[in-house]
């Protein structure tokens, strides 16, 4: 099995443990700058990493279901769904220095994929990290799509497993800031 690896982000000015089959985006197609996206090799499953814009009229559980609505009006989700919204130790993360609130929710979007007329119910798992000394919010999402949606499991794949809510955990726990000149002066 493919070990867990680091992975620098945002050139360098974050990294990250990424799971097993984890493929770069980028390396496909163009992701917007503020963007890191992930892919399995296997699945359809995906991580994303975003630099976003601290949305500072909103505060605590709040704040985490408005990024989620904002994700699924971007993605033209026809039902958003929050299953349970809670708040992250910050002792366990690797930002914790820096982060001053962390919210971990859990929801459905009913979204089509695209050139797709039939919109299915897709699970989202996001971690949202606010860093207000750098008016950030950054929101890390990990995209499970139902089971029928994922690509063949055959036994040639199987030493690629699909990912976990532990992987994901990993991902926004290790999490680590290198250089905070990626907020710009401060």
């Amino acid at each position: 099995m493919e070990p867990t690896r680091d992975y620098p982000l945002f050139g360098g000015a974050f990294s990250a443990t990424l799971p097993p089959g984890a493929i770069d985006v980028s390396d496909l197609r163009p992701v917007p700058d503020h963007q890191e996206v992930f892919c399995h090799r296997v699945t359809d499953q995906s991580l994303i990493v975003e630099l976003l814009e601290l949305q500072a009229h909103v505060q605590g559980e709040e704040a985490a279901r408005y990024h989620f609505e904002d994700v699924g009006g971007v993605q033209e989700a026809r039902a958003v769904q929050v299953e349970t919204v809670q708040p992250l130790v910050l002792e366990n993360l690797a930002l914790r220095g820096c982060c001053q609130e962390a919210w971990i929710l859990s929801g459905q979007q009913q979204v089509a994929k695209e050139n797709q007329q039939v919109a299915k119910y897709v699970t989202l798992h996001q971690a949202l990290l606010r860093l207000p000394q750098y008016q950030t919010d950054l929101l890390l999402t990990f995209n499970q799509p139902p089971p029928e949606n994922r690509s063949s499991l055959g036994p040639e794949n199987l030493s690629i497993p699909p990912w976990s809510l532990g992987d994901f955990e990993q991902l926004v726990t290790s999490l680590t800031l290198h250089d905070p000149n990626i907020f710009g002066p401060q």
